[in-house]
C-alpha cells in the first residue's frame, strides 16, 4: 500500500496554488454580478450576422435608456444590460431594434428592481453562511464518539476548510471568467456552489467515517497518520468512481447543452473535480497535521 500521506504538504501546496490566482482576481476585479443581484434589465437578441455593438447602443440611447454593457454571446447572439426598464416599453424598444437590424429576434427580456437584487444578494450570503455552520456542527456531532485523544471538532473544521477551498476555487475562477469573458454570476451559480459544497462534504464524510472505524479496528501501534493513510487508500477508488459518473454526465451536458445552462454546468464540473480532490488530498492531510501537532503539544 502506497503512503499517500507522505506527500501531504505537497497536496496542500498544490491546492493553495490553484486558488491564489482566483483570490487575486476576486480582490482586484470582483465578480461580474448578473441582473439577479444588481437589479436592472437584460435584453437578449439574435441577429443574422455579426453587428456593430455601438449601433445597438445607439438605439437604446435614442430611447433615453442607459446601457451598462453589450455582451456578445455564442453565434450572433448579444445581450444588452441596462438600468431597470419598465416592461411596458419592451415592445417599443424591440420595434426600434428591428428598424436598425431587420430580422433581429428578441430571445428574452427580464427586469429586476434594485431592492429585489439586494435582497437576493443578502439571501445568497446567508445561505452560504448557514451551510458552513450547519455542516461543521453536524460533523462535530456525528463524530462525537471518536476514540480519545482525537477530537470531533478537528474533524469538523478540517472538512469545512476543504469545503471552503472548493468554494474559493470556484468563485475565483468565475471572477477571472467575468473579467476576461464577461461571464456573469447569477442565481444558478449560487445553486452550483451550494451543490458543490454538499458534494464535497459528502465525500469528506466517507473518508472521515472510515478513519473513525479504523481507529477502533486497526492495531494501536499504528499512529494517526498511518490509520488515515490506510483509510484514504480504502476509499480512494470508491470516491473517484462515484465522481467520474457525475463528471461524465456534466461533460456531456456542457458540450451538448444549451447556452443558458452552460456556465452552471461548468461551475458544477469544476466544483465536483475540486471537491473530489479536496476530500482526499486536503481534508485528510489537514486533519493529520492538526492531530500530529496536538499530540506533540501533549508530550
Amino acid at each position: 500500500m502506497r503512503n499517500l500521506m507522505k506527500y501531504k504538504i505537497w497536496y496542500l501546496a498544490f491546492s493553495a496554488l490553484t486558488i491564489i490566482p482566483g483570490v487575486i482576481a476576486l480582490i482586484i476585479w470582483g465578480l461580474n454580478m448578473a441582473v439577479d443581484f444588481t437589479g436592472g434589465s437584460v435584453f437578449r437578441y439574435e441577429f443574422e450576422s455579426t453587428i456593430n455593438t455601438e449601433d445597438l447602443r445607439k438605439v437604446y440611447s435614442e430611447k433615453n435608456i442607459e446601457v451598462e454593457a453589450v455582451v456578445p454571446e455564442s453565434g450572433n447572439k448579444y445581450s444588452v444590460r441596462t438600468k431597470p426598464v419598465d416592461p411596458q416599453r419592451n415592445n417599443e424598444i424591440k420595434d426600434a431594434v428591428s428598424v436598425v437590424f431587420p430580422n433581429a429576434e428578441q430571445l428574452s427580456f427580464e427586469t429586476v428592481g434594485p431592492s429585489i437584487g439586494a435582497e437576493t444578494t443578502r439571501s445568497a450570503f446567508v445561505a452560504l453562511s448557514w451551510a458552513v455552520v450547519g455542516i461543521m456542527a453536524y460533523i462535530a456531532f456525528a463524530f462525537r464518539n471518536i476514540p480519545k485523544p482525537y477530537s470531533s471538532f478537528r474533524f469538523g473544521v478540517s472538512a469545512v476548510i476543504a469545503m471552503l477551498h472548493d468554494a474559493l476555487l470556484l468563485i475565483g475562477l468565475f471572477a477571472i471568467l467575468g473579467h476576461f469573458k464577461n461571464v456573469e454570476v447569477d442565481g444558478l451559480f449560487i445553486t452550483a456552489v451550494l451543490t458543490v459544497l454538499g458534494f464535497s462534504v459528502h465525500d469528506t464524510i466517507v473518508v472521515f467515517d472510515r478513519i473513525r472505524e479504523n481507529l477502533g479496528k486497526l492495531p494501536k501501534t499504528m499512529n494517526f497518520e498511518d490509520v488515515t493513510n490506510y483509510s484514504v487508500a480504502e476509499t480512494l477508488s470508491r470516491s473517484v468512481a462515484t465522481s467520474l459518473t457525475v463528471i461524465f454526465t456534466l461533460s456531456a451536458l456542457f458540450v451538448l447543452g444549451g447556452d443558458t445552462i452552460k456556465m452552471f454546468v461548468l461551475a458544477m464540473l469544476v466544483g465536483i473535480i475540486s471537491g473530489t480532490y479536496s476530500s482526499i488530498f486536503n481534508a485528510a492531510p489537514i486533519l493529520v497535521l492538526w492531530e500530529n501537532h496536538a499530540a506533540k503539544k501533549k508530550k
